[in-house]
């Protein structure tokens, strides 16, 4: 294919590749561009093309040190660690190259580590792949489509399917499984019945899936337009039971008398409700984690006193499960804790109400206060906006105070320092009772002054009894 005569739409993957393939074929080896680049040039994904612009999978029959002496002098950065399953990456300015020798990956039923074939055959590496949307390539420099699977059918159809047996490709790499229920998402596609079936049959197999691969994918999810398509899919498949078993047993009605919505659905729509920010979509899959725990059902009809600690437990359990690092784990937790201290506050936003808030929140406030918000799935239109309006008016108290005060960096009127020298004592335990003393007053009453304070911690240590 002439470059004249090359779709707009691809052009910018000849540019990229244009002297990559000149040195391959130089070389006697052929070139395919392949995976999600392909894919959205053919049917472009908004989601997706920012993030492809400028990364490249290719495919070659070349072996991986054939690859390196090719690429060696044109590009900027090689790295080999890859080269033992075939890849060989490297960077050309601002552009990433991903180059796989054709394989055939296929797992050990014991193993976490795939068996690497290496091949000659560009239709016989395309049907190791994951879907047939992901089966597409590109000759270079040329630009022939090769399509053996019919992707691009496929891609028309809104189907997802994979090129062989789905029990062979889920049996290669049983991540594929989880990354089914991402492209169901992501891409709009309906899985057929055989690839759901097969998923049914084999969720198990996920459990040879490193923690981290899973955890990856799971954060890919998250931060689609709509999550709960892909959450919904790993429910009913029975997938989730492998990574997140707390999931599906949220499907539980939160009020048996009244037939309202279950968990389950009130956390995924919680979930898409959030804005695609990863730490605050995990908030918002796990906030009701603890319900199905603490349920309880009175004469009152149903409870779930205390949900909020025991999820938080859970959270931390699941998270540190799934390898995710300490500062992710903290910020989801802490969230999942303080998911219904607004509603502890039912009476109005005192100044010492808002401190207390905003210092429990911690610099998690803004996304709290999202959390919160989305956290009313209600159909009640009059306690929607009830709760709307409460929500306002915090917020606007909270702008109203940090006017006022330092209210991002609440503490004591008086330090450590000061402290001791005021009472005459060394460092100790006592030094923390006081400073506690002195944060109350600060949350109580706002800032009183140095001393204001010096006078109330005298009266306080008066009464302490001797240590």
């Amino acid at each position: 294919m002439q470059s004249t005569s090359v779709p707009e739409r691809f052009r910018p993957l000849l540019r990229a590749t244009e002297e990559l393939a000149q040195r391959f074929a130089h070389a006697g080896k052929t070139l395919f561009l392949v995976g999600g680049s392909v894919r959205d040039a053919l049917v472009p994904s908004p989601t997706d093309r920012e993030h492809y612009e400028h990364d490249y999978d290719l495919t070659t029959d070349a072996r991986p040190d054939e690859i390196t002496q090719i690429v060696r002098g044109w590009a900027d950065d090689i790295w080999t660690q890859g080269a033992r399953f075939g890849t060989i990456g490297c960077r050309r300015g601002s552009d990433r190259f991903e180059i796989t020798t054709h394989r055939a990956d296929v797992y050990l039923p014991e193993s976490r580590k795939p068996e690497v074939t290496f091949g000659d055959d560009i239709a016989g590496d395309l049907s190791r792949r994951d879907f047939t949307v992901n089966a597409l390539a590109l000759r270079l420099p040329d630009m022939e489509l090769i399509d053996p699977f019919d992707g691009l059918g496929d891609l028309a159809a809104g189907r997802l399917r994979t090129p062989l047996d789905p029990e062979v490709s889920f049996g290669d790499d049983p991540l594929r499984m989880l990354r089914a229920a991402r492209f169901k998402a992501q891409f709009s596609l309906e899985p057929d019945r055989a690839l759901t079936a097969a998923v049914e049959r084999m969720h198990g197999r996920l459990s040879i899936v490193s923690a981290e691969r899973i955890r990856d994918e799971l954060d890919k999810i998250l931060v689609l337009e709509r999550p709960s398509d892909a959450l919904w899919f790993v429910v009913r498949t029975g997938l989730a039971e492998e990574f997140l078993p707390e999931l599906p047993r949220l499907a539980l009605e939160q009020d048996p008398i009244h037939r309202h919505k279950d968990v389950l659905a009130h956390t995924l729509a919680v979930v898409d409700k959030t804005s695609e920010n990863r730490l605050l979509r995990l908030a918002a899959l796990f906030h009701d984690v603890g319900k199905p725990r603490t349920r309880a059902i009175t004469d009152g009809g149903v409870t779930f006193h205390h949900h909020e600690v025991v999820g938080a437990r859970m959270t931390r359990a699941r998270m540190e499960a799934l390898r995710y690092s300490a500062s992710d784990v903290d910020t989801v937790v802490r969230l999942v804790e303080l998911h219904l201290r607004f509603h502890t506050y039912r009476l109005g936003w005192t100044d010492k109400a808002v401190r207390r808030y905003v210092r429990d929140a911690g610099p998690y406030l803004d996304m709290l206060n999202e959390l919160t918000r989305c956290d009313c799935t209600t159909r009640n239109a009059a306690k929607a906006r009830t709760l709307a309006r409460r929500m306002d008016e915090l917020e606007a108290r909270i702008a109203e105070l940090r006017e006022q005060e330092e209210l991002d960096a609440l503490r004591p009127d008086l330090d450590g320092n000061q402290v001791m020298e005021l009472l005459g004592i060394g460092p100790g335990p006592a030094v923390g009772r006081a400073l506690s003393f002195l944060m109350e007053l600060r949350l109580d009453e706002g800032p009183i002054g140095e001393e204001e304070a010096a006078a109330r911690l005298r009266a306080w240590w008066a009464d302490q009894p001797p240590s």
